[in-house]
């Protein structure tokens, strides 16, 4: 699959969980529709992972299109506002933060098979850790 995870930001402050999100970029050629994909957090170099749901009604992601996945709520103030910009954005509808500090990796099944992950670095410019060559 060519779907990607190609940005990672963190909250400033914990209570505005539409200022925490992720980018999708779908850099295939046929569109991806992510309902029934589960979502999942670890910390790196663990199995164990956290389920954070299903991803219901979900939405398309045309070929070269990207998509902003916000954590809370688009309708409580108290979540903030995500940036004001051309990506489009999705709401996770959680009531708490899904980072949990460096090393938190995010990972998107579909029908238990991987689709996507991403590990998160408040250091790197992207918000991503970069994936290290495997000798």
């Amino acid at each position: 699959m060519a779907i990607r995870i190609i940005e990672i930001h963190a909250a400033p402050n914990a209570e505005e969980l539409n200022t925490e999100w992720f980018v999708l970029e779908n850099s295939g050629k046929m569109p991806f529709n992510t309902r029934n994909c589960g979502l999942s957090v670890s910390r790196r170099g663990q199995k164990r992972r956290q389920e954070l749901g299903i991803i219901d009604p979900g939405f398309v992601i045309a070929p070269g299109e990207r998509m902003r996945v916000c954590t809370g709520y688009p309708g409580r103030k108290a979540h903030g506002a995500p940036p004001a910009d051309d990506v489009k954005s999705y709401n996770l509808l959680l009531n708490e933060s899904v980072l949990r500090g460096p090393g938190t990796v995010l990972s998107l099944t579909l029908r238990s098979l991987p689709v996507t992950r991403g590990e998160f670095d408040p250091d790197a410019p992207s918000g991503i850790r970069p994936v290290e060559a495997k000798p």
